[in-house]
């Protein structure tokens, strides 16, 4: 619809309901202004004035009749006249007068309680609901640049009220004209000051998101504002029913890890005065006592995650937060690197390695080169740390529904391909390929051996201790699709949430094994100087 048609449509809108010409004009025109391209910059410098104006306007215009129906190119504004006997209000763009069927299929729906509070605290001469639907995402673009279903916000004010805490939910429906599957749809609405860069940012509280049909989503809120659907490309969505056994597990074996961590570190630091190992030892088991450390901080900021994404802590305590847990995590996974890198030296100069400061090197490799991306980003963008959903799927009678999840985590997918994934993806391939190559060296150090099975204990032990040293059970990552998705969440869930406790019984192996070795030796010197 071009302007001159809009302009037409408007006119006859005057006519039908009786609306003074300046008012007309003046709404019109506020309405082109907003709906009018502003470039790629645009978001961080939108007036929220604007909005506010018009919805002021509207909430004051005078007309005859229960209704006015306002429209241009790509906003619509309906205002509507209601009382305390307010019997609830189904809108549909089907029935709505002069939508272009270019638009797709939307719908809003008022539960008969709106009104309640309002007409309980007084009795009100008249009240107005009025509904700004914008057909483009311009204004509403977050610090994320978030895609929308067809750019699409729908909007709803009652009177100059904040209206909240429905006890029935305002339903708001969204189409789509081909199927949804292979995104993850959630429900969200516009929380103004809630970003630093923008004018607001996108929230799922107070919002329940189901799926009636592919094509379909159906968002039941409680409280009225700007709604939109986010959404996110994903891999097969996980079933409601293990978010609960998923959290458990998790929160389990982070704990387990923790105590795991701290004991390591602690009986290290008690056993470090009175060690006679040799310098060589000693530096490999201080590479280890690293990774604990970076381990134990990875878990303790998992655990907080969640519960720093609620609603009543500030957004900056998430942001940080979420930027600390990504540091932790590259972290690990670069001392990882460094255990597989230690290793090779090891195994590759028979046990002959001298790099000048190597554990100071490795220190700030290990610590500082994260910390380095960490606050690049941070500087660059910080919005790309902060509340991120999880959504998890539930199926009942052909209705697909969401239950979302937030913690403090990477909220920019380009950053969580690129520094999650990407990273995770190079350090598990590398210690892959360094722990088949300590596996060939093993083998072949056995082969001369006849009496394969007086090492077959000892050689298990090993594998697998170097297997949970280098990380590899990280390597589940990749495979969250098709029918490895349930066994891989559990499996990586299990192993990882554990995997300072792995560590410490790898530690404890490793001691008892230094212990008797020492022992030996010891008992090996007594014998000879009784001999002589």
């Amino acid at each position: 619809m071009d302007t001159h048609v809009s302009l037409f449509v408007c006119l006859c809108l005057l006519a039908a309901q009786s609306i003074p010409a300046e008012t007309i004009s003046e709404l019109l025109t506020l309405m082109k202004h907003l709906e009018r391209p502003r470039g790629r910059t645009m978001p961080s410098r939108v007036n929220p004035r604007h909005i506010h104006r018009l919805e002021q306007m509207l909430l004051n215009a005078s007309f005859c009749g229960h209704n006015l129906t306002l429209q241009t190119d790509a906003i619509q504004s309906l205002v509507f006249k209601l009382g305390c006997s307010f019997p609830g209000l189904s809108l549909s763009s089907a029935t709505l007068p002069n939508v272009p069927q270019a638009w797709a299929p939307h719908g809003m729906q008022f539960p008969a309680e709106l009104t309640k509070e309002a007409c309980v605290a007084s009795q009100p001469a008249r009240l107005r609901l009025i509904c700004v639907y914008f057909f483009t995402a311009e204004l509403f673009q977050d610090d994320s640049n978030s895609s929308l279903l067809n750019n699409y916000v729908l909007g709803a004010k009652l009177d100059n009220m904040t209206v909240n805490n429905l006890q029935n939910p305002v339903n708001i429906s969204f189409w789509h004209n081909r199927s949804l599957e292979g995104y993850t749809v959630t429900c969200v609405f516009w929380k103004e000051g809630a970003s630093q860069h923008s004018w607001g940012a996108w929230s799922p509280e107070g919002c329940y998101t189901e799926q009636p049909s592919p094509s379909q989503v159906l968002c039941r809120c409680n409280h009225l504002t700007y709604f939109a659907v986010l959404m996110q490309l994903s891999g097969d969505p996980v079933p409601a029913e293990l978010r609960v056994p998923l959290e458990y597990i998790s929160l389990v074996g982070c704990s387990i890890s923790v105590v795991a961590s701290l004991l390591t570190i602690l009986l290290y630091a008690h056993s470090r005065a009175c060690s006679t190992h040799r310098k060589q030892s000693d530096s490999v088991t201080r590479i280890h006592m690293n990774l604990h450390g970076s381990v134990l901080l990875l878990n303790v900021t998992f655990l907080l995650s969640s519960q720093m994404a609620l609603p009543t802590v500030p957004r900056s305590v998430c942001t940080v937060l979420a930027a600390t847990l990504h540091y932790a995590l590259l972290s690990c996974l670069t001392w990882m690197a460094i255990e597989g890198f230690n290793l090779y030296l090891l195994l590759g100069r028979v046990y002959n390695v001298y790099i000048h400061r190597y554990l100071l090197k490795l220190c700030v490799l290990g610590w500082g080169f994260p910390a380095l991306l960490v606050l690049l980003l941070l500087v660059i963008k910080s919005s790309v740390y902060g509340p991120h959903v999880i959504s998890f799927s539930k199926s009942q009678e052909n209705v697909t529904s969401f239950q979302n999840v937030s913690m403090c985590w990477v909220r920019s997918p380009v950053v969580h391909r690129v520094l999650v994934m990407g990273y995770g993806g190079l350090t598990s391939l590398f210690n892959l390929l360094v722990l088949a190559w300590a596996l060939r060296i093993l083998c072949r150090l056995r082969a001369p051996d006849k009496a394969l099975s007086s090492w077959a204990y000892r050689d298990t032990v090993m594998v697998l201790g170097l297997t949970v040293l280098l990380g590899t059970t990280w390597a589940l990552a990749f495979f969250s699709f098709g029918v490895f998705l349930l066994p891989q969440i559990f499996l990586f869930t299990i192993f990882n949430s554990l995997y300072g406790f792995f560590l410490f019984l790898w530690f404890c192996s490793q001691r008892h094994r230094s212990d008797a070795e020492a022992k030996a030796e010891m008992e090996a010197i007594s014998s000879s100087q009784m001999t002589h």
